[in-house]
């Protein structure tokens, strides 16, 4: 067990391991990792056996861990049989104070570690539209029955810059610590992996004004939820209900899972509870293990 730096790693192996284990997220890869961070290293076990990508800034000189924009799960991919005690003790010989994501895969690190536990909703797409409907609660089957639908439009789009800056807009009191520059690091992102790893949909009306819009990432394993916004004059009409419902009966009938990435706010937990998601945990491992008096000014 062993860390580098990332301009060490062999990325066509790091890859294949995010590629070839379940508990590989898109968030993983090598793209991704050198889009969305300021550093990053790896933790490897063996010969990519096993691999851990580890985001990183410094403060005051001293290294820690954080988590960056738009990435939900990191932790241990591929081998997790390992030592949590040997994993923990190799991470703090790295940062001593920080914040990190484990993936849901990643339970027995979890619980064997005392991490917290955070909520993360999934859809499994190998079932007809008919049963994932099945499985909406009352109320959001009542939503996206309304008769002010007919007058909706739900339409393909390759306007993920539109669906990432009126996000953006919407949401930035609410989420301070996304900063424009790690927007605009988002977007070129999506430049590269547009089209074969985003999908973006839209509803409009007959005027074609955006109602709302939403932008999934896509791998080998899942949709990924990443990007939703509904405007005032769609949330009049409910755009955002019959948005999601036409996304199921497009998307139903596949071997990948929807991820809606989210959320233990409550308002959004609901909703997404609303939809027939099960609830697949995630892991946060906060840590500091600096010296006092420096401990008390970590953040």
């Amino acid at each position: 067990m062993h860390i580098i730096s990332s301009e060490h790693i062999d990325f066509d192996k790091w890859d294949a391991c995010v590629q070839n284990n379940e508990n590989g997220l898109i968030y993983a890869t090598s793209t991704y990792l050198n889009a969305m961070t300021d550093n990053w290293s790896g933790l490897l076990i063996n010969d990519y056996q096993a691999i851990m990508p580890l985001p990183w800034r410094k403060k005051w000189g001293i290294r820690y861990l954080y988590t960056p924009a738009f990435t939900q799960q990191l932790g241990l991919i591929g081998q997790t049989n390992v030592s949590a005690t040997e994993l923990q003790k190799k991470v703090l010989q790295f940062a001593r104070f920080g914040n990190y994501l484990f993936n849901d895969g990643n339970a027995p690190l979890g619980d064997e570690l005392s991490f917290f536990e955070c909520n993360n909703y999934v859809i499994y797409l190998n079932k007809s539209y008919e049963e994932i409907r099945s499985s909406y609660k009352k109320n959001f089957k009542k939503n996206t029955n309304k008769p002010i639908h007919n007058e909706l439009y739900y339409q393909k789009s390759d306007e993920y810059e539109l669906a990432i800056r009126s996000f953006y807009q919407y949401n930035s009191a609410h989420i301070l610590h996304v900063h424009s520059a790690e927007i605009d690091c988002f977007i070129k992102l999506c430049s590269q992996l547009f089209p074969a790893n985003i999908l973006v949909r839209k509803v409009t009306n007959k005027a074609d004004e955006l109602l709302s819009i939403v932008l999934l990432l896509k791998d080998n394993k899942r949709y990924y939820n990443l990007i939703n916004y509904t405007s005032a004059a769609g949330r009049k009409v409910e755009a955002n209900y019959f948005l999601y419902d036409n996304l199921f009966k497009e998307l139903a009938e596949n071997d990948l899972l929807f991820d809606f990435e989210g959320s233990d706010l409550p308002g959004v937990k609901s909703f997404y509870e609303c939809m027939g998601g099960l609830n697949k945990r995630y892991y946060l491992w906060q840590f500091n293990h600096l010296p006092w008096p420096l401990c008390l000014f970590k953040k």
